[in-house]
């Protein structure tokens, strides 16, 4: 006897967009990720080569939104990712960990 055991005559729910969503996820992330750090690496090019010359603040301050973008891509990601598991899970079958006796 297992720790869980389906619930007779219970019919999973049909795939929706959550399985399409994840299976997207990873060229989601890679995409998100990619498309910001080219920016970024092209102020870089772009930034003055002498290391005596004094920074660009702008340079900076794009440099560092950015890449914050970067990290809000990939926490907007994250909790896409776990909202997809939530909902698959929700649409497995049903469990039944312990059976209370019904009152009357």
């Amino acid at each position: 006897m297992g720790l869980l055991r389906k619930l007779p005559g219970y019919q999973r729910s049909p795939a929706g967009l959550e399985w399409r969503l994840w299976k997207r996820l990873p060229a989601i992330l890679g995409c998100g990720t990619a498309v910001p750090l080219l920016g970024v690496l092209a102020l870089w090019w772009a930034s003055p080569s002498d290391p005596a010359a004094p920074d660009d603040p702008t340079l900076t301050l794009w440099m560092y939104q950015l890449m914050g973008l970067v990290v809000l891509h990939w926490t907007l990601v994250l909790t896409l990712a776990i909202g997809c598991g939530i909902v698959m899970l929700m649409k497995g079958p049903a469990y039944a960990a312990d059976s209370y006796p019904h009152l009357p």
